[in-house]
C-alpha cells in the first residue's frame, strides 16, 4: 500500500477537504476547550511551507476550526523536497558518504492547540505522517525507495501582523520514525535511518 503513495495522493486530492471536514468535525469534545467558548463558525486556513518549494518541493496544508472551537485545529498537508545536505549529515553514519535524499512524497495528519487564539501566539501540536523517501549516491548507480511512518510532536509561535488574516508559523519538533516497507540499502551501501527526527521549518497560512 505504502509504496504506491503516488496513487494515494492523486486520491487524496479528490477527497481532500471532505477528510478534513469529517475529522475535524468528528468526535469533538468540549472539554478541550477553555470555558469561555464563543459561538462561531467553522474556519478554514491554507498554509505553505516556502523551503520545500526552494529545495525542489511542494507543500498545501489544510486546517479547519470547528465550530465554537477558540484554540482547537485540525489538519491534513502533504509535501515533499530534497533533503538539504545538513539534514542528511545530522546522522553520523550518513555524513559525507554521497547520499542524495529526497522525501518524494509524504501524507500527515495533524492537530493543534493554540493557548490564546487559533492562528496568534504560543501553539503546540502534533502529527502522524507516511513519508516515501528516494534515496540516490554518488558513489552507486541507480536508486531506492523506502517509506518511513513518523509521530512528532512539536511547538512554535504564530505571528498575524496585518489587519488581513495573513500568518507565519515558526515551529521545531522532535519525533519517532519507523521504515514500513521498501529498501534502504543501495549497491550494498545502507542509508541509515535515525529513529528519532528533528525538524524545524516556517509555514505561511491564510485564514478563511
Amino acid at each position: 500500500m505504502f509504496n504506491n503513495l503516488n496513487f494515494i495522493f492523486m486520491k487524496t486530492k479528490i477527497s481532500f477537504l471532505a477528510f478534513v471536514v469529517i475529522f475535524g468535525m468528528s468526535n469533538f469534545n468540549a472539554t478541550a476547550q477553555s470555558t469561555d467558548l464563543t459561538v462561531g463558525k467553522t474556519k478554514f486556513s491554507i498554509e505553505i511551507d516556502p523551503a520545500t518549494f526552494a529545495f525542489n518541493g511542494y507543500s498545501a496544508h489544510l486546517r479547519i476550526q470547528p465550530k465554537s472551537c477558540n484554540h482547537l485545529i485540525y489538519g491534513v498537508g502533504i509535501y515533499a523536497m530534497d533533503m538539504p545536505a545538513f539534514f542528511v549529515d545530522m546522522n553520523s553514519n550518513n555524513a559525507d558518504k554521497g547520499w542524495q535524499v529526497r522525501i518524494n512524497n509524504a501524507i500527515g495528519i495533524f492537530g493543534e492547540h493554540h493557548f490564546s487564539q487559533v492562528n496568534k501566539g504560543f501553539f503546540v501540536g502534533s502529527q502522524i505522517s507516511a513519508q516515501q523517501f528516494l534515496i540516490e549516491n554518488d558513489n552507486q548507480s541507480g536508486d531506492e525507495k523506502f517509506t518511513n511512518g513518523l509521530i512528532m510532536g512539536y511547538g512554535g509561535y504564530t505571528l498575524q501582523p496585518f489587519k488581513f488574516p495573513l500568518y507565519f508559523k515558526a515551529w521545531g519538533g522532535v519525533g519517532y520514525t519507523s521504515k514500513i516497507s521498501g529498501e534502504n540499502i543501495l549497491g550494498g551501501q545502507e542509508y541509515e535511518i535515525a529513529p528519532i527526527s528533528v525538524f524545524a521549518t516556517l509555514h505561511v497560512g491564510y485564514t478563511f
